[in-house]
């Protein structure tokens, strides 16, 4: 049975506001190892299904197309976030 993991995107190291970071992600779990290519070297499969990145706009929707099409999921919560407070004046104390 095919397995998906649904996620919330996190903002990245190089994203100053939280643009897209509402969205929820549907991913394929991988069904084989990624294998060195003989000739590049890149590492690949014979899994197209790790191409595929889904976006929905609530967790819902999400839940609501993995069961239209008979995926098994996961769905991972979304990380806390942590806000760390302080004044111009601390960093000079």
């Amino acid at each position: 049975m095919m397995t998906a993991r649904i996620y919330q995107r996190m903002k990245n190291a190089m994203q100053s506001g939280r643009h897209r970071t509402d969205r929820w992600v549907l991913e394929h779990e991988p069904t084989e190892p990624k294998r060195p290519d003989p000739l590049t070297g890149w590492a690949g499969s014979g899994d197209v299904r790790d191409q595929v990145r889904l976006s929905f706009p609530t967790l819902e929707a999400a839940k609501a197309y993995a069961e239209r099409q008979g995926l098994a999921y996961v769905v991972v919560p979304p990380p806390t976030r942590t806000l760390k407070l302080q004044a111009y004046a601390d960093n000079f104390r």
